[in-house]
């Protein structure tokens, strides 16, 4: 299911709307907010580990409205989101020392992961870099254990995402 709506342009002069529901999800590599080195791979399942689904969440820039709105609320529904089942990533192209004054201001104690530097390059693999502006679009994508987008949505820079379709997403894996 591929909801919302994407603004600015991508490198055709298209909007960026995203990876399609059932491909495989870009790998990646980033630093959260505490430096420490996160990878997709890690949460995929393999012969000793069940792996665990990953909602993952890009978004504009730390400490700014809507961004902030859409964090807390992530905050305030935490075990839904990080659990045995689940980890939420949350990503931006705001350097680590940004993300970890934003990450302490706001108690997230989720992994926010640092699109810095190549600037937006994993924003870019899943298609939703807005070149424009130089950052990302608010996208979601659901990734089952397999590493597998189940569920994505795309919405412009200035509109929020409802935290309960991530939530029926995560309940129909």
């Amino acid at each position: 299911m591929v909801t919302g709506q994407a603004a600015g342009t991508g490198p055709s002069g298209t909007a960026p709307t995203g990876i399609e529901v059932g491909a495989q999800a870009p790998d990646f590599t980033l630093k959260d907010n505490h430096g420490r080195t996160v990878r997709l791979s890690d949460f995929r399942a393999g012969p000793d580990d069940d792996g665990r689904n990953v909602v993952l969440i890009f978004y504009p820039f730390a400490f700014t409205g809507v961004c902030t709105g859409e964090l807390r609320a992530l905050r305030d529904e935490l075990p839904t989101f990080v659990n045995d089942d689940t980890q939420l990533l949350a990503v931006s192209t705001d350097s680590i020392h940004t993300l970890r004054i934003f990450a302490d201001q706001e108690g997230l104690e989720y992994p926010l992961l640092s699109d810095f530097w190549p600037h937006g390059q994993t924003s870019r693999a899943y298609g939703i870099f807005d070149e424009d502006k130089g950052c990302a679009l608010r996208g979601t994508f659901v990734i089952d254990r397999a590493g597998v987008v189940r569920w994505t949505v795309v919405n412009a820079i200035s509109d929020a995402r409802d935290v309960d379709e991530y939530v029926k997403a995560l309940a129909a894996l």
